[in-house]
C-alpha cells in the first residue's frame, strides 16, 4: 500500500548530451502533512514513557482503554499534537496532577488522524507531564496486513494481531505517530479472554485473572521503541522456549504447529550467530527474543516478531529456488530489523531504506556467513532486474508517505556497491560493526550515515550516496572504443555532477580499477570491445559500449 499519489512529470535533466532522466513529483493532502511533519506541537516536547493499557473483545471486535503519555517540555507551550484514526472515539483526556484529581483537557481533531491536546495553563520548559488518553471503538482494517485485525486461526479460534509499519501505530492506539521521537521505555497491558494467550514486545511481567472471564497480561519494554513496533497478539498459542547464551528465546505458535515450529525455529540461532558476528550482540537482551505465529508473512515488531512463513524455507508466496531455499526468509529478514529499524531507526519515513535496505543487505551477509562470499554475490544479484528505478529511494521528507519498494533491493545493491568502492573486506566488516555500535538506540537520517562513512573511510562518498538514493536512475558507465588507436574512452552518466566512483573493468582474470568521472577520460588498452568486461556483480550500474 502507498499513501502517496504520483503525478508523472517527464523532465529532461541533461547530465551529458543525448541523456535524459524522468522525475516525478508527489501530491500530498493536508492530513499527510500534519501526520508526517515534525511541527511546533510535536517538537515542543520529548517523549519519555508510554503505558498502553487496553481491553480487546474478539467477539464484539472492539478495542478500548487508555495510553498514559509522559513527556518533557522542550519549550513553553499550551498545546501538543498526537494521532489517532477517526474511527475511534476519544472518551476523555486527563492531565495527571500530583496533589489534585486529574484535570480534563480540551482537544481538537484535525485533518486525518491529528489530535491537538490543549492545556489551560502554559506547560513550562524542562517540566515533565503525564496525560491519560482514553479511547474506544471498532478498529478498521487497512494496509497490506490490516493494521489491527480480528481473524480466525486455521482451526476457527479467535486471533488478533497488529502490523502497522506502513499504516502507522495510530491505526489502533493514540500516540505521537512519527519516528523521530521514541519513548525511553514502555509498559503494555492487555486484557483478553482468559482462554486465549496475549503476547506483546518486552519482558513478560506476569498475568492476572480478572473476575469477568478476562486475563490481564503485562509486559515491560526496557529500551527505546518505535511506535509501529509496539504489538499485540491474541490467540490460542502454546509456548516453548530456548536460550542463546544469556538471551531468552520464546516462541508462541498454534498447538497443531508445535512440532513444525520446533524444527524450523532452530534457524534462529544461525541468524543470531551471523548478526552477532557482523554487527554485535542482539540489541534487546533484557526483553529477550520472541517469534509469534500470525496469518500474514511477518513483521518486525520489536522483540515479538510475527511469523507466518508456514515453517518452510524461502518466502511464502514466492518460489523457493536457489540459495533462497536454504533458509527461512522471515526469520532472517524480520530479525535483521532488530538491529536496523528497531535499534537504529530512521528519523523520518522518507529514509525508510535505513530499515529495509539494510535488512535486505543483512540477508546477503547471512548467506555469506553461512555459505561464503561467492554464494552471497549470487544471492544479491538474483532478482535485481526487478528493481524499477522509477523513483528515488529517499522520498520527500516531512510528509506521510512510504518510499518505493526499490528501497529493499536497490538499498541492498547500493550497499554491496559501497563495499566494492571501499575494496577492503576487513575494513568493510569493521565499518558495519562500528556503524551499528555508534548509532544503536538512536534515530538517524542518511546524512548522519554519510558523515560517519566519510569520517571512517577518509573518502568523500556523498555523491555516491546521493546518486543511488536521491535520484531514480542508477549510473551508467559509458565506454567508447577506438580499435585503431588501441584505446577506450570512459565516463559516468549520472545526475550527480561530482560523481566519481571507482570500478573494476578490463579482463575478468585480471581486473584493473579505473575511476571514471562525469567527464571523458581515455586509456590505452589491447582488450577488444567484446572482451572488455565490467564487474557488474560488484557494482549496481548500467554499462553502455559504443
Amino acid at each position: 500500500m502507498r499513501s502517496y499519489r504520483w503525478l508523472f512529470l517527464l523532465c529532461a535533466v541533461w547530465c551529458a548530451p543525448a541523456a535524459a532522466f524522468s522525475q516525478a513529483t508527489a501530491v500530498f493532502s493536508e492530513a499527510d502533512h500534519l501526520r508526517g511533519s515534525y511541527g511546533l506541537y510535536r517538537s515542543n516536547n520529548d517523549l519519555l514513557y508510554y503505558h498502553l493499557d487496553v481491553r480487546v473483545d474478539p467477539d464484539k471486535q472492539t478495542l478500548s482503554g487508555k495510553n498514559s503519555i509522559r513527556f518533557k517540555m522542550l519549550k513553553d507551550g499550551s498545546r501538543i499534537q498526537l494521532d489517532l484514526v477517526p474511527v475511534f472515539q476519544i472518551d476523555k483526556i486527563l492531565l495527571d496532577r500530583p496533589d489534585a484529581a486529574p484535570l480534563p483537557l480540551r482537544f481538537e481533531r484535525a485533518a486525518g488522524r491529528t489530535v491537538y491536546v490543549d492545556f489551560p495553563k502554559t506547560l513550562l520548559k524542562g517540566r515533565i507531564y503525564t496525560i491519560e488518553f482514553y479511547y474506544s471503538g471498532h478498529p478498521v482494517e487497512m494496509g497490506r496486513f490490516g493494521g489491527f485485525v480480528f481473524r480466525k486461526d486455521p482451526m476457527g479460534r479467535p486471533l488478533v494481531n497488529t502490523a502497522c509499519e506502513e499504516e502507522g501505530a495510530s491505526v489502533w492506539w493514540p500516540n505521537k505517530d512519527q519516528w523521530r521521537d521514541e519513548v525511553e521505555s514502555m509498559d503494555i497491558s492487555v486484557e483478553a479472554p482468559s482462554d486465549l494467550v496475549e503476547v506483546s514486545g518486552g519482558r513478560f511481567q506476569g498475568k492476572e485473572d480478572l473476575p469477568d472471564g478476562y486475563t490481564r497480561w503485562n509486559w515491560h519494554v526496557n529500551y527505546p521503541i518505535n511506535n509501529y513496533d509496539v504489538s499485540l497478539n491474541i490467540g490460542k498459542y502454546v509456548h516453548f522456549a530456548d536460550r542463546y547464551g544469556d538471551l531468552s528465546l520464546d516462541y508462541y505458535v498454534f498447538p497443531e504447529d508445535l512440532d513444525k515450529a520446533k524444527r524450523q525455529f532452530v534457524q534462529v540461532k544461525d541468524m543470531l550467530n551471523a548478526f552477532t558476528h557482523d554487527f554485535g550482540d542482539y540489541p534487546f537482551p533484557k526483553d529477550g527474543y520472541k517469534l509469534v505465529q500470525a496469518l500474514y508473512s511477518g513483521v518486525e515488531n520489536q522483540t515479538a516478531i510475527t511469523y507466518g512463513n508456514h515453517f518452510e524455507n524461502g518466502y511464502v508466496g514466492h518460489p523457493a529456488e536457489g540459495i533462497a531455499a536454504r533458509f527461512d526468509f522471515i526469520i532472517v529478514h524480520e530479525s535483521a530489523h532488530e538491529w536496523f529499524g528497531n535499534s537504529i531507526t530512521a528519523k523520518d519515513r522518507s529514509d525508510m531504506w535505513i530499515h529495509e535496505g539494510w535488512a535486505n543487505y543483512s540477508e546477503v551477509l547471512f548467506v555469506e556467513y553461512m555459505w561464503g562470499k561467492k554464494d552471497a554475490l549470487i544471492y544479491i544479484n538474483t532478482g535485481k532486474d526487478k528493481v524499477k528505478n522509477e523513483f528515488p529511494v529517499i522520498s520527500e521528507e516531512g510528509v506521510s508517505s512510504t518510499p518505493p519498494a526499490d528501497q529493499y533491493k536497490k538499498g541492498s545493491l547500493f550497499l554491496n556497491t559501497l563495499r566494492s568502492v571501499i575494496n577492503d573486506d576487513d575494513k568493510w566488516y569493521s565499518l558495519l560493526r562500528n556503524y551499528y555500535q555508534h548509532f544503536k538506540y538512536q534515530t538517524i537520517m542518511t546524512t548522519d550515515m554519510v558523515a560517519f562513512f566519510n569520517q571512517h573511510t577518509g573518502l568523500q562518498l556523498r555523491p555516491i550516496f546521493d546518486q543511488y538514493l536521491r535520484h531514480a536512475a542508477i549510473p551508467t558507465l559509458e565506454l567508447r572504443f577506438d580499435a585503431d588507436a588501441h584505446a577506450v574512452s570512459y565516463r559516468w552518466l549520472a545526475q550527480e555532477k561530482q560523481f566519481a566512483m571507482p570500478v573494476r573493468a578490463g579482463l575478468k582474470s585480471s581486473w584493473q580499477i579505473i575511476t571514471p568521472t562525469t567527464a571523458w577520460q581515455h586509456m590505452r588498452t589491447n582488450i577488444a570491445k567484446d572482451d572488455f568486461a565490467v564487474a557488474t556483480d560488484l557494482y549496481y550500474i548500467n554499462v553502455s559500449k559504443q
